[in-house]
């Protein structure tokens, strides 16, 4: 918010004390970096995490004795034994992959409330990767052992056969002035997947074909043809979960005319209805 307000901290705020700065919600995008080391202190400690309320914990977080890199979380927390699993279960090094953690932990849960067999709780995190935790984010882990998380993988998407995360098209469009805010989900569409963009105008401004034209050359320029939206769709509302988080999944399944699950969770279902209008998107 501050960013996108133009606040610049450093030019009006004594911050010779500042040491650290940490944030939680979500992970904080490239442009999040560029924005706290050039508007508000050069020499001081940036640090995103990741984990779950879930688990009570991060898988990934901050750590003042190791450097920061544009974009990416500092290390693996204390504990957590965890990797970048490739579709064979294969542990890989500066790939994109779901991220797990193959040893248990010390705030892991053993059980769900009103779960007597533990079904539920063993499908939640077990099934993909036997024994496993497969807590569903989609994630890098480099060499130098910073992690970069991508979103959820059950909203990952998935054209032409090519893996891309949610995040790497939001950090392209949070960029664009007109917009407020956006969501990103696969569909399935003549025996493949495109990618089907729905986006807040800011005070309310029409979205006509140059808007979406230039959208579309944006995010193929800052990143692939693959990432680019076959459509692009002017929506009134987003919806979040009560910790602050953007639903994909629940975009995706109303799209694809299924029940919304967990709906609980979410802080302003009413968003909702505004997809359930919206029968068949055509090319």
């Amino acid at each position: 918010a501050c960013k996108d307000s133009n606040i610049i901290p450093k030019n009006f705020v004594n911050l010779s004390k500042l040491r650290m700065i940490l944030s939680t919600g979500s992970p904080l995008s490239d442009e999040n970096f560029d924005y706290v080391y050039e508007k508000v202190k050069k020499n001081v400690l940036l640090g995103s995490i990741s984990g779950g309320t879930d688990i009570i914990s991060c898988f990934a977080i901050s750590n003042p004795i190791l450097p920061v890199h544009r974009g990416e979380l500092q290390c693996k927390g204390l504990g957590m034994n965890i990797h970048a699993f490739n579709l064979l279960g294969e542990s890989i090094i500066g790939e994109k992959g779901e991220l797990v953690c193959s040893s248990p932990f010390p705030s892991m849960p053993i059980y769900f409330w009103n779960d007597e067999n533990g079904l539920k709780y063993e499908s939640t995190y077990f099934t993909k990767y036997p024994n496993i935790w497969h807590h569903g984010d989609y994630i890098r882990i480099s060499n130098e052992g910073t992690i970069k998380i991508y979103g959820r993988s059950d909203a990952t998407l998935n054209p032409g056969g090519v893996r891309i995360g949610t995040s790497e098209i939001y950090r392209i469009v949070e960029s664009i002035d007109v917009i407020e805010d956006s969501i990103a989900i696969g569909q399935d569409y003549n025996e493949n997947q495109r990618i089907i963009l729905f986006v807040i105008m800011k005070d309310n401004i029409a979205l006509n074909q140059k808007m979406i034209d230039e959208i579309k050359t944006k995010i193929r320029k800052n990143c692939t043809p693959r990432h680019v939206p076959k459509k692009i769709i002017k929506i009134a509302g987003i919806p979040y979960t009560l910790n602050g988080k953007k639903v994909e999944v629940a975009v995706k399944r109303i799209i694809e005319g299924k029940e919304v699950l967990n709906i609980e969770s979410l802080s302003n279902p009413e968003t909702l209805k505004y997809y359930k209008n919206i029968i068949e998107l055509k090319i």
